[in-house]
C-alpha cells in the first residue's frame, strides 16, 4: 500500500510521541481512500456490477434471473439489501450465485422440488456429515416429508433474514465499501425501478436526464371548460393504457400443460393451470389468451380465445374457449405457451368520451355539464308527477330514507346517493329506475363497473316487471350469468317475430359456419333485431366501459343511473354520462374502497378520485340510506360512530341477528366486549 507522509520520517525528528504517528497513519490512509473514491466508480464498471451502487466483489452480488441484472447483498441507504430491494419492487423471485463467488454459479433452487422462488427457500444442516441442504418452506421442509431422510427439519432457517441473503451464502459489503460505492436513495430507487419498466437498460445517470421524471398534471377540482377537463384526463388514461398493456404483454408463461375438452356449442375448450405469480394482473372472464404449441410432437399451432372460467374457492383452473379450433394439438397436452392478448377497447372508449364531452354540445344538458366542471350554477328542479306509493312493484317496501331518496332523486337532474353496507342501495337504485322508465321519456341506461353489479341490479329492475336488455361485450356472449335469460343475444335467439333469422342461427349453431352470402343476411338481420330490442326496452343494462359499444352509438339516454360509482375512475365513468345525459345518478360509497388503478403515477395524479368523490368536495351533499338490514347492532356501531357520524340506524334486532350455528367462542351477540384497535 502506498503510504502518504508516512510516521517514520516524524519519528526521526523525535518530535511526536507513538500516538501521534498512529494519527498520522491513519489520516494518510483516509487521504489514500478519497484519492481512490474520486476514480472508483468513474471508471467502466464490469458487468456483474450492483445496478443501484455498482459494487462489484463476484462474493457480494447476486444476479436476478428474471430482469437480468445484478444486484450487491449491501443496504446502503436502504432498510434492506440491494437485491432483496429489487426482488421485491419488480415481483421477481430467482437468482444465480456469481461463478466466482464462494459457491460458484448456483441457482438457488429446492433440493427436492426445484422451486426457485428465494423467498420461500431455506436451508438445514444434514445430520451426519457437515452439509446443508436447500429446502422450501412448505412442502419440502414440513417434518412429515423428511421423516425418512437423514434431515432435521427443526433446524430449518430462511435465506433470507433481516432483509438480506444470509452473508455464509452471499458476503455482505463491508461498510468502506459502502460508503465508497455510489450512493443511491430509495426515492432514487423506485424511480429506476419504474424507468427499468419502460427501458430496461436504463442507469442512474438516466433519471437525471429532461422529461424522465416529468410528473403529469394534477387533475384539478374545478375545470375551466371541457377541453381542459380533456387535456388532463386524456394523458392519465394514456398512462394507465400505456402500464396495463406492459403488465398484460409480460405475462407470458411457458411449459403449461393442457387438458381439452368440447363444449356444448360444439367448439373446443382449453383447461389449465397457471403457476401463482405476485403479478398485479387480474384475469377476467371475457379476456383474450393466446395459446400456441412449440412441442416435437404435432406442427406448431397457435390458437385465439376468450375466458370463460377464472379460478375461485373451487379450483385454479382457467378455461378458454377457442375461436376456431383448426389444427389444434387436441391429442397433446404439454409444452403450450400462454400470452395474453391487450385489448385497447376500455381505454380507448374513455378516450372517446372526453372528446365527445369537449367538442359535442349535446352529449350532456348544460346544467349537468357545468356541474361535473364545477361551475357554479343555479338549482334546478324537475317537474314529474310522483308517484303516490314510492315502493315498485316486485320489491320490498322500502324505509323512509329510501323513500326521500327515490323522492329526492325523481325531482333533481344531478343526484348522488350514498349507500353505507347493507342499506338497501340495489333495492333503492332499482326503485328509482322504475319510476324513471314509467315515466316515459324513453329507455333508462343502468351501468355500473363490474359485470357482476351490473347482473345484481339487472336481476332486481327485472323482479319489476319492466323490459330489461343487459348488454354485454360478444366475448362475455358464452359465459353463464343470473340473467343470461336477459341478455341481448339470447332475446334475439327468442324473437318470434323473425324466423328467418332463427333459421339462420339454427342452421349456423349446427354446422358452425355460414355461406358468405348467408352470413351477410344473418348480420343484417341480426342488427335489425338488436336494434329493435334496444328501442323498445324500458331499462339497458351494462357496465360503464359497455355503453361505448357501437350498438348504442346512434341513441340517447335521458335518464342514467351508475351503480357503485365510486368504484369507476372518473373517465370511466363518462363513457354512459355523454350519450345525453339530463338526469344523472351517482350510487356509491366514498367511505368504501374507491377505483383500482394500477400504473402509480396516473394514481397520485388524482386518476383514482372518483366522479362521486370530487362531486361530494365541490359540496354536492349525498342523499344518504340510514338503515342497515346486513350486520348485528353490536357490529353496526363502530363503521357508523367512526365513517358515518352515527347516522346508520338498524333494521334488524339483537334477536333477529342470532348466528345460525353459534357465536364466537366465549361471546354472545349482545354482549359488550372491549375493542382493541391499534
Amino acid at each position: 500500500m502506498k503510504k502518504v507522509g508516512g510516521p517514520e520520517g516524524i519519528l526521526q525528528n523525535g518530535a511526536v510521541d507513538d500516538s501521534v504517528a498512529k494519527t498520522s497513519q491513519l489520516l494518510a490512509e483516509l487521504n489514500f481512500e478519497e484519492d481512490e473514491e474520486d476514480t472508483y466508480y468513474t471508471k467502466d464498471l464490469p458487468v456483474h456490477a450492483c445496478s443501484y451502487c455498482g459494487i462489484h466483489d463476484p462474493a457480494c452480488v447476486v444476479y436476478c434471473n428474471t430482469s437480468k441484472k445484478w444486484f450487491c447483498n449491501g443496504r446502503g441507504n436502504t432498510s434492506g439489501s440491494h437485491i432483496v430491494n429489487h426482488l421485491v419492487r419488480a415481483k421477481c423471485k430467482e437468482v444465480t450465485l456469481h461463478k466466482d463467488g464462494p459457491l460458484g454459479e448456483t441457482v438457488l433452487e429446492c433440493y427436492n422440488c426445484g422451486c426457485r422462488n428465494v423467498f420461500l427457500l431455506g436451508f438445514i444442516p444434514a445430520k451426519a456429515d457437515s452439509v446443508v441442504v436447500l429446502l422450501c418452506r412448505q412442502p419440502c421442509a414440513s417434518q412429515s416429508s423428511l421423516k425418512d431422510i437423514n434431515w432435521d427439519s427443526s433446524q430449518w432457517q430462511p435465506l433470507i433474514q433481516d432483509r438480506c441473503f444470509l452473508s455464509w451464502l452471499v458476503k455482505i459489503p463491508s461498510e468502506q465499501e459502502q460508503l465508497r460505492a455510489r450512493q443511491i436513495t430509495a426515492q432514487q430507487i423506485n424511480k429506476l425501478e419504474e424507468l427499468w419498466k419502460e427501458n430496461p437498460s436504463a442507469t442512474l445517470e438516466d433519471l437525471e436526464k429532461p422529461g424522465v421524471d416529468e410528473e403529469p398534471q394534477h387533475v384539478l377540482l374545478r375545470y375551466e371548460d371541457a377541453y381542459q377537463y380533456q387535456n388532463i384526463f386524456g394523458p392519465l388514461v394514456k398512462l394507465e393504457a400505456d402500464y396495463d398493456k406492459k403488465l398484460k404483454e409480460s405475462q407470458t408463461q411457458d411449459n403449461i400443460t393442457v387438458r381439452w375438452d368440447l363444449g356444448l356449442n360444439k367448439k373446443r375448450i382449453a383447461y389449465f393451470t397457471l403457476p401463482k405469480t405476485d403479478s398485479d394482473m387480474r384475469l377476467m372472464q371475457g379476456d383474450e389468451i393466446c395459446l400456441r404449441y412449440k412441442g416435437d410432437l404435432a406442427p406448431l399451432w397457435k390458437g385465439i380465445g376468450h375466458v370463460i372460467k377464472v379460478p375461485d374457492n373451487y379450483g385454479d383452473e382457467i378455461a378458454i374457449e377457442l375461436r376456431s379450433s383448426v389444427g389444434a394439438p387436441v391429442e397433446v397436452t404439454h409444452n403450450f405457451q400462454v400470452d395474453f392478448v391487450w385489448k385497447s377497447t376500455s381505454f380507448d372508449r374513455m378516450q372517446s368520451a372526453l372528446k365527445t364531452f369537449a367538442v359535442d354540445e349535446t352529449s350532456v344538458s348544460g346544467y349537468i355539464y357545468h356541474k361535473l366542471l364545477g361551475h357554479e350554477v343555479e338549482d334546478v328542479i324537475i317537474k314529474c308527477q310522483l308517484p303516490k306509493r314510492f315502493t315498485a312493484q316486485g320489491l320490498p317496501d322500502l324505509n323512509h330514507s329510501q323513500v326521500y331518496a327515490v323522492k329526492t332523486v325523481l325531482q333533481r337532474p344531478l343526484s348522488l346517493i350514498q349507500g353505507p353496507p347493507g342499506t338497501g342501495k340495489t333495492v333503492t337504485s332499482a326503485t328509482i329506475v322504475y319510476h324513471l322508465a314509467r315515466q316515459g321519456n324513453g329507455p333508462v341506461l343502468v351501468c355500473a363497473p363490474s359485470n357482476i353489479a351490473v347482473d345484481q341490479l339487472t336481476e332486481k329492475i327485472h323482479q319489476t316487471g319492466l323490459k330489461v336488455v343487459r348488454l354485454c361485450a360478444k366475448s362475455r356472449e358464452a359465459i353463464d350469468s343470473p340473467v343470461s335469460f336477459l341478455a341481448l343475444h339470447n332475446q334475439i335467439r327468442n324473437m318470434d317475430s323473425m324466423p328467418e333469422l332463427q333459421k339462420l342461427q339454427q342452421l349456423k349453431d349446427e354446422t358452425g359456419e355460414l355461406s358468405s352470402a348467408d352470413e351477410k343476411r344473418y348480420r343484417a338481420l341480426k342488427r335489425t333485431a338488436e336494434r329493435e330490442l334496444l328501442m323498445n326496452a324500458d331499462v339497458i343494462c351494462c357496465t360503464c366501459v359497455g355503453a361505448g359499444d357501437p350498438r348504442l352509438a346512434k341513441m340517447q339516454f335521458r335518464s342514467i343511473l351508475i351503480d357503485e360509482s365510486t368504484q369507476a375512475t372518473e373517465p370511466e365513468c363518462m363513457v354512459p354520462v355523454v350519450l345525453g345525459a339530463k338526469q344523472l345518478i351517482l350510487v356509491g360509497d366514498h367511505c368504501q374502497l374507491g377505483p383500482v388503478v394500477m400504473c402509480k403515477k396516473a394514481a397520485k395524479a388524482g386518476l383514482s378520485q372518483s366522479l362521486f368523490e370530487r362531486l361530494v368536495v365541490l359540496g354536492i351533499r349525498p342523499i344518504r340510506l340510514q338503515v342497515q338490514y346486513r350486520m348485528h347492532p353490536a357490529l353496526s356501531a363502530f363503521p357508523s360512530n367512526i365513517f358515518y357520524e352515527g347516522s346508520l340506524q338498524n333494521g334488524v334486532t339483537a334477536g333477529s341477528a342470532q348466528p345460525r350455528v353459534g357465536g364466537l367462542e366465549g361471546v354472545q351477540p349482545g354482549e359488550v366486549k372491549p375493542v382493541v384497535t391499534a
